[in-house]
């Protein structure tokens, strides 16, 4: 798998330096952040909501001080958290509703996130007669979401990369 010009992890570390609050959207196991644990707030707070990731994270994380919230993330979702609690707010592949991030950020917080384009694998998915799970969620639509949400898009890049399976096992997984 080729990667982006860019890394993801240097740029949440950046930013939770000068954070007193975040926010790890579908943090999975909590694999990522723990790599990011040396910059961590105060206040550390994650979504997940499948069943052996939640598991998982509460594990790893709650140990920690941080808490684990079980959510469902979507486009049009609520999210439960207070108005203006979060500095920062990560989101590495998973939904997200542009107005709730809007809602939960403090003044002059920052969300950062890294989506894969729903049209990634287009080649693959026509052998299997299979089409994209979100269609919409393009990097355009994703910027105009944002900024139709109130938030001021500062940095916003496209990037396309090859991926490469090396057997039909890991494509039938």
């Amino acid at each position: 798998e080729e990667q982006p010009p860019w890394s993801y992890g240097a740029r949440a570390a950046a930013l939770l330096r000068g954070a007193a609050s975040v926010l790890d959207m579908g943090t999975g196991g909590g694999e990522r952040l723990l790599k990011l644990r040396a910059h961590w707030p105060a206040k550390v707070v994650v979504t997940e909501d499948y069943p052996p990731n939640v598991h998982l994270a509460r594990e790893r994380l709650t140990p920690l001080g941080v808490r684990v919230e079980v959510v469902e993330l979507t486009r049009d979702g609520a999210l439960p958290f207070d108005d203006a609690e979060f500095d920062v707010v990560l989101n590495r592949q998973s939904g997200f509703n542009p107005a709730e991030i809007a809602r939960i950020l403090t003044p002059g917080g920052t969300f950062l996130m890294q989506q894969i384009d729903p049209r990634w694998g287009y080649d693959l998915l026509a052998v299997f007669g299979a089409e994209p799970q979100w269609p919409d969620e393009t990097f355009a639509n994703c910027v105009m979401w944002f900024k139709e949400a109130g938030l001021t898009v500062v940095d916003a890049q496209d990037w396309t990369g090859r991926f490469t399976f090396t057997d039909v096992g890991a494509i039938a997984y």
